[in-house]
């Protein structure tokens, strides 16, 4: 190459080392923002509840991430990538968050490691330990999975973070202020998809209605009150989860009568002995989930990535 033009990588190897990929620290994302434990919560409590919300965002992103180059088109293979995203960066911000409000949440790690708490949070927990709700960590199926999937999720989501705004924990407000706009979208998306496959091909239809039949056990789960998220609503920085079932179904009924599809009847999805996800009783699925997603950070533990 002439000495007259540089090469188009010129950029990467000096100075800013932060646009590469691999070797460098990622700022803490919640730098400027005001940490302190609102009075009157309990700060255990609070990365309890700040890990339920961010596991959800990160198992549900890493299911939708592996859509990535695989659906129908490329707009909605674009939207599903970045819809992932969106709640990547939330569960960023929320276990950033949980570990703030008690370190003690966060993996031990070999001596120098440089991983932050998001990523030991993300990386170094066991299944047991992860606080999802079961519905995102059940393996994709088709397309229509994708869509029922999403639909259900979206709706408990964003009925969820509407009533954030008002945490009085500066953290959570801001990223439900954030989310608020994200996941108004993701919901109608999935909306306008389930319409569109219910009122397409008896193919499309009769696909919408097995995935709608396959997640719905799940559903119930979503506006289940746990003793945590009441204990954090009572102080006023969290939300009960059963405060916005009515909403939730208020929304569904209105996409299943425009649909043309009746409201599933099946039974709830089990736990044992009133254990579900949030108290880290999981599916196998989610194991096979972590396998895949923590097998490099764990063989590298004290790697920089």
């Amino acid at each position: 190459m002439s000495d007259d033009h540089g090469s188009v990588y010129d950029g990467l190897l000096g100075g800013d080392s932060s646009q590469w990929a691999f070797g460098t620290d990622f700022e803490d994302p919640l730098a400027g923002v005001d940490t302190t434990v609102p009075e009157g919560t309990d700060a255990a409590l609070l990365a309890e509840y700040c890990l339920m919300l961010g596991d959800d965002a990160l198992i549900m992103s890493q299911r939708l991430s592996e859509w990535c180059s695989r659906a129908p088109d490329l707009e909605d293979d674009i939207a599903l990538a970045n819809m992932a995203l969106d709640l990547l960066g939330q569960a960023r911000l929320l276990l950033t968050r949980a570990a703030a409000a008690d370190p003690g949440v966060v993996p031990a790690l070999p001596e120098g490691s440089p991983v932050p708490a998001e990523d030991a949070l993300a990386f170094f927990r066991e299944a047991g330990e992860f606080r999802n709700v079961r519905l995102v960590e059940v393996p994709n199926g088709d397309f229509a999975h994708v869509v029922v999937r999403l639909l259900l999720f979206s709706v408990a989501r964003l009925a969820l973070l509407e009533r954030l705004q008002g945490s009085t924990d500066a953290v959570l407000a801001a990223v439900a202020a954030k989310g608020v706009k994200e996941v108004a979208y993701h919901r109608d998306w999935a909306g306008r998809w389930f319409l569109t496959l219910a009122q397409g091909t008896e193919e499309s239809r009769r696909r919408l209605l097995g995935a709608l039949e396959a997640l719905w056990p799940f559903y119930p789960e979503l506006a289940r009150t746990h003793p945590v998220d009441q204990a954090l609503a009572e102080s006023g920085a969290g939300v009960d989860s059963s405060s916005y079932r009515d909403e939730m179904d208020a929304v569904l009924d209105q996409v299943f009568a425009v649909s043309g599809i009746d409201r599933p009847e099946g039974a709830p999805l089990a736990g044992v002995r009133g254990r579900m996800g949030r108290d880290g009783l999981h599916t196998e699925s989610l194991s096979r989930l972590l396998a895949e997603m923590q097998v490099v950070a764990r063989a590298h533990p004290s790697g920089r990535w």
